[in-house]
């Protein structure tokens, strides 16, 4: 199933194809295939190049493994996301290096590697959910997550599925037409509010 973007003016195609689908046909995804989305990641621009992003990645192909991971999300996201071939936790070091400060762009640098892990998984054909329904205190006992990180999101990650394949109620918010607020809403120029002439 296919959802792009109506964009106001033109975009990238891996833009405008990127979506967040919950069907998912658990297809195996290959090694090499998983460490080009990490590598994507690994590029990323980051405040004084501390790279805080870190990984957990569990595949399909470890039954055990997966099923770890995938236990810690939230019910209504287990059911669908548990069809994906592939969970990652999002965490990040909130010092990016050991003897640093704290960072307080911790958050912003690490959505920035998730962002190119996204537009590389959509170029290589893959669909990336990320979601915030997640058991963090899970994770971060299943996981021995150090104190000093904090644990962000998840991402499903796979080959698009059949939406008929969800339950009703999935279904519509699988067709359910893709909307986002207009620029004016949220770029200024010389006041906040006041809507930038773009």
């Amino acid at each position: 199933m296919q959802k792009p973007a109506i964009t106001a003016v033109p975009v990238h195609d891996l833009i405008q194809e990127r979506w967040s689908p919950r069907a998912f046909n658990g297809a195996p995804i290959s090694k090499e295939t998983l460490a080009k989305l990490f590598e994507a990641a690994r590029w990323a621009s980051s405040r004084f190049n501390s790279q805080p992003w870190r990984f957990i990645v569990a595949s399909n192909d470890d039954a055990d493994a997966f099923e770890k991971l995938a236990s810690c999300l939230f019910d209504g996201n287990y059911v669908w996301a548990s069809k994906s071939s592939a969970i990652v936790a999002v965490i990040a070091s909130l010092k990016g290096k050991p003897d640093a400060d704290p960072n307080p762009a911790f958050m912003y640098d690490v959505g920035l590697a998730v962002g190119q892990m996204v537009l590389e998984a959509t170029a290589n054909g893959l669909a990336v959910h990320q979601m915030a329904g997640i058991d963090r205190g899970k994770i971060k006992e299943r996981f021995n997550v150090p104190d000093d990180h904090a644990i962000i999101c998840c991402l499903a990650i796979g080959e698009m599925g059949e939406a008929a394949n969800l339950s009703e109620t999935l279904q519509e918010r699988e067709a359910a037409p893709r909307v986002r607020k207009p620029l004016s809403e949220f770029v200024f120029s010389g006041d906040w509010n006041q809507a930038a002439d773009l």
